[in-house]
């Protein structure tokens, strides 16, 4: 395990720059519908995603069907921009809680 890791802070090239491992693509299973798809999303966005579900009271993949529903593009692409609208208004989790 790295220090980072260890320590919970933020390794790269420049002071206060994103963790790496934060953004690594990692693929997970839900089910959307009634129907598993796996979604590659960045860990971080993971982790926000997941705080965000559990403030609103539903799992990941009750928040992912419903972001399914309202999309226009790319599940994965969807899903950022909601974790982000989220964030904008104050209703994003203050850290990930998954």
């Amino acid at each position: 395990m790295t220090e980072a890791r260890k320590t919970g802070t933020a390794v790269s090239g420049k002071p206060g720059g994103p963790d790496p491992d934060s953004q690594s693509i990692r693929k997970r299973s839900v089910t959307i519908a009634g129907h598993r798809t796996s979604i590659s999303l960045e860990e971080a966005f993971w982790g926000l995603l997941c705080g965000i579900a559990a403030a609103r009271g539903q799992s990941v993949s009750e928040t992912v069907t419903e972001i399914d529903r309202n999309r226009k593009g790319n599940l994965s692409s969807a899903i950022r921009i909601f974790v982000l609208s989220e964030i904008a208004a104050g209703r994003g989790p203050h850290a990930p809680d998954c």
